[in-house]
């Protein structure tokens, strides 16, 4: 059984400064500079302003939860794919998809990135689907507590590498 998320955060940055931001391959090295088990595996920009990046995230089994690890045969990969369109109304809608190798589970998010002022909002609402039994359920709700942190707390990152590289 899947778990819903939803997310709302605020950034003092506009809408166009953080697609801006999304449009640059440094911005995306810079953002996973502090994660050694992350590499950036594709990034694409068409004409339209359309950005899709990939990353892929090795995690080795001794950070992984010791129930986890008995259904996990060596390291886990996640797979993320994140795309940002202009809709030409000011606005930036993104999807987001995560899947785990081995087919232990996946995460998918519908993003909006709508003008607040001179500032912007950010909304996220998806779902996850961890695919392990008896400890699914458990691990569905500490993945959506950790994507509620993680989802600000990248907007902050976004803000303040706007305001460092403008």
């Amino acid at each position: 059984m899947s778990r819903s998320f939803e997310v709302i955060a605020d950034s003092t940055a506009s809408v166009e400064a953080i697609h801006n931001a999304f449009q640059r391959a440094d911005y995306w090295r810079d953002r996973l500079a502090g994660d050694a088990a992350a590499t950036l595996d594709a990034f694409t920009v068409d004409a339209d302003g359309v950005v899709e990046v990939h990353i892929t995230q090795h995690l080795g089994r001794q950070i992984l939860p010791a129930l986890v690890v008995n259904f996990v045969p060596g390291d886990l990969k996640l797979l993320y794919r994140e795309t940002w369109r202009p809709t030409g109304d000011g606005q930036v809608r993104g999807e987001s998809h995560v899947s785990a190798s081995g087919g232990l589970g996946s995460s998918r998010a519908d993003n909006w990135l709508a003008p607040a002022g001179t500032a912007s909002q950010l909304r996220s609402a998806g779902k996850v689907d961890v695919r392990i039994p008896l400890v699914g359920g458990k691990l569905e709700k500490s993945i959506g507590a950790s994507l509620a942190a993680s989802i600000p707390s990248t907007l902050r990152y976004t803000t303040t590498w706007i305001a460092e590289h403008g």
